[in-house]
């Protein structure tokens, strides 16, 4: 099933005219080097950038959801910034959903603590109860773990894979490549704003098609 279709998508300089279908199933890892346009190429996914030419169509029955690098955090406590996030989207009696997503993350105990004073592991997996709460069909994850230390890498890693056992699709962007094994399912590599390459991990970092993806993998392109 499709969810979402890139029609001929192109963003100014950044990212060169792109099209293709985001299914629902398989967990989609963005890589490139630095620069390479894939901040750019899942806001564009998601709705938050409007394409320079072509279009993007939603093709999927439920939600979308996004969580950043640096999730912002509102001035009150936890249990509310999930709360909040349930009455934007509609949901009456929004409580008792938002302590079911906190303790899906980890969380429960510490539902009336400030959000602000968390730690950034803890804010990262507060931004992902925030999106498990409005139980997506699709969730983009832009570098979730880029600044987290391993144990908080773990953790959201196991985040990610409950969404996925939950059957979310996942579309991640991440800068590391053990990171995209663990959690991945096929590979989307772009390059100075083109997709290059488009292929399931194991293949991908096996043999990848393109000596620009051969030259990331070996660490000869800078990460992102």
């Amino acid at each position: 099933m499709t969810l979402l279709a890139l029609e001929t998508v192109a963003f100014r300089d950044i990212i060169q005219p792109t099209t293709m279908d985001i299914g629902a199933g398989p967990s989609t890892i963005i890589l490139g080097a630095n620069g390479a346009g894939k901040s750019v190429l899942m806001r564009l996914m998601h709705g938050l950038l409007a394409p320079s030419s072509g279009r993007v169509a939603w093709r999927g029955t439920g939600r979308q959801a996004m969580v950043f690098q640096r999730p912002v955090m509102l001035r009150r406590s936890a249990l509310a910034n999930v709360v909040y996030a349930l009455e934007l989207a509609g949901t009456a009696n929004a409580e008792r959903p938002a302590m079911d997503a906190l303790r899906e993350v980890g969380l429960a105990h510490l539902a009336q603590r400030p959000a602000r004073v968390l730690s950034g592991g803890e804010q990262q997996r507060l931004a992902l109860a925030r999106a498990w709460a409005l139980h997506p069909q699709l969730l983009f994850l832009d570098e979730p773990t880029a600044s987290l230390d391993p144990s908080a890498t773990r953790e959201i890693e196991n985040v990610i894979r409950a969404f996925d056992a939950a059957g979310t699709k996942i579309v991640m962007a991440t800068h590391n490549l053990g990171q995209a094994r663990r959690l991945g399912d096929e590979v989307i590599y772009l390059h100075e704003g083109r997709v290059l390459e488009r292929a399931p991990v194991e293949q991908f970092f096996a043999k990848p098609a393109t000596a620009e993806a051969a030259a990331f993998i070996k660490g000869e392109l800078p990460w992102a």
